[in-house]
């Protein structure tokens, strides 16, 4: 690929707008008026978001920040200013005005792109942020100070995609922050067709026949991938919705909409298979469903293949690699398992001293491929950490089966050493969801009155579920299933479990529960 070829939004965007996809619906909005547009209308609106940049002032490399709802705004606004050579940093939708102010902050953005409902998120910090130059407003009656987006937009001129190197940094993103911290990774523009190549064409095999909808929002590297890198590298269809995904409003877009393609997190998941059950399902052409952000628990799998006749394909991605690199493919799933990788990548277990550890053995997951970031910002000596030459740390621990397969054991720092035996938070965990009165589960660590770590469980029961007796009735349950010192001791019933706005369950609050 030639320096003038490698702009992600030439392929992406223009590609389709110049060839047999340019009348066709590339995004439509599941909720309000429905708003729609074309490939072709979208070339012309990112080449005008490209003019739009340039003209006030924005050059190749700034970055401006886009905390957008999944709206048609969205995608006129990243691929416009991956045209001009301006890096867009996308920003969790759900977070607090003073984590903006940080990571605003750490990124340096010299513009902002806000839609409506989000900005009394960010208002008080407006005037007091060093690097930011301008703010632009999606929606009507804009807050003084502000520019109009659509209005600002129709007065530009389009422009042409800037030429840059496929090694360029086009974008940022920032880790969810299930450990902590959320963290700046940068990615260039030859990652996003790498994703495409690999687990867009050859995992999930997108068609141009696709209308895909993810309930993943964009500002997630999966729901980016879901939403815009897969759909978009074969000219499909995608289905946004900008509000929250909750069981109801996602499965009244499948039955309107009829997507084709369905891209969910585990949570969710077994919160829409607890509304089936008591519903029904509704007439949906649903051929491929994907699962990622946390393992999908082998009982969730199994429900919804028996409600929908649709397997989950169950896979493991990270935001440092852009999308899923470890999966489960149609027509090998095995429910429990992570699956192999992905065309394209390779993958390593590790012990503490970085040697390889055998099958059955759990390790640290080391993954190579193209899709690799550019590195952290500004975090020199946690890149150094993550990514190690060619390979990259994902701080999942895992056991690769004889037949190749990988099961998932949790995060590195999850881990539980219970009588000198290492058990897996995650294994507890799936255990615990096999009870038919529990829908959702989270394990921590706990020490006992020896000092002794021993696992304890958080529960979200199902609706109408009875806690007579329940707390012995699931240790005896967890017993039964995966062993006798791998029970939890301690047992508590919750109404939810702290999340990321990913669905990764924050265990670490968890753990500081006392």
């Amino acid at each position: 690929m030639t320096v003038s070829q490698a702009n992600a939004a030439s392929y992406f965007v223009d590609r389709n707008a110049d060839g047999a996809a340019g009348g066709k619906t590339a995004f439509v909005e599941a909720d309000g008026a429905g708003r729609s547009i074309t490939y072709s209308e979208l070339k012309e609106q990112t080449g005008r978001m490209a003019g739009m940049l340039t003209r006030h002032g924005l050059r190749h490399e700034d970055r401006i920040a886009c905390l957008i709802l999944d709206q048609i705004d969205y995608p006129v606004a990243f691929w416009g200013a991956l045209k001009a050579g301006v890096v867009p940093v996308a920003l969790n939708t759900l977070l607090a005005a003073s984590v903006y102010d940080v990571i605003l902050r750490d990124c340096r953005a010299r513009a902002l792109v806000v839609s409506a409902p989000l900005w009394p998120l960010v208002a008080p910090l407006i005037g007091q942020l060093p690097y930011l130059e301008k703010v632009f407003y999606i929606g009507a009656d804009g807050p003084e100070g502000t520019l109009d987006f659509a209005a600002e937009l129709a007065a530009s001129a389009p422009a042409p995609a800037l030429a840059v190197a496929p090694d360029e940094v086009a974008f940022w993103l920032y880790s969810s922050g299930s450990t902590g911290e959320p963290k700046g990774v940068k990615h260039v523009h030859a990652a996003l067709k790498a994703t495409a190549d690999t687990y867009g064409a050859q995992v999930l095999a997108i068609e141009p026949g696709d209308t895909v909808f993810s309930a993943a929002k964009i500002f997630f590297a999966y729901g980016l991938g879901n939403a815009m890198t897969f759909p978009m590298s074969v000219g499909a269809t995608t289905v946004l919705y900008s509000g929250r995904p909750t069981p109801e409003s996602v499965i009244d877009i499948l039955a309107r909409l009829r997507p084709t393609v369905f891209c969910g997190v585990p949570t969710l998941y077994a919160a829409m298979v607890a509304h089936l059950e008591r519903h029904g399902v509704p007439d949906a052409p649903l051929r491929r469903c994907i699962s990622a952000g946390e393992a999908l628990p082998a009982e969730v799998g199994r429900h919804w293949h028996r409600l929908w006749g649709v397997d989950i394909l169950d896979g493991v991605g990270s935001t440092e690699m852009l999308h899923i690199f470890l999966s489960n493919a149609p027509g090998d799933v095995v429910y429990g398992t992570s699956g192999v990788a992905v065309p394209g990548y390779a993958l390593r277990l590790v012990d503490e001293a970085g040697d390889d550890v055998s099958d059955g053995e759990v390790g640290e997951l080391l993954v190579l491929g193209e899709s690799a970031a550019d590195g952290y910002w500004n975090k020199r000596a946690k890149s150094r950490e993550t990514f190690q030459g060619h390979w990259t740390r994902t701080g999942d621990k895992y056991e690769r089966r004889p037949d190749g397969r990988f099961v998932y054991c949790g995060r590195t720092d999850d881990m539980l050493k219970v009588s000198g035996i290492w058990v897996s938070p995650f294994e507890v965990e799936s255990a615990l969801v096999t009870h038919p009165a529990v829908l959702e589960a989270a394990v921590v660590g706990r020490a006992d009155d020896e000092g002794l770590i021993k696992p304890r469980a958080f529960v979200v029961l199902k609706e109408g579920a009875s806690r007579e007796g329940l707390e012995e009735a699931l240790k005896e349950h967890v017993k039964a299933q995966i062993g006798k010192w791998k029970y939890p001791r301690w047992i508590e019933v919750v109404d939810d479990l702290p999340k990321t706005a990913t669905g990764k369950i924050q265990r670490f609050k968890l753990r500081e529960a006392g």
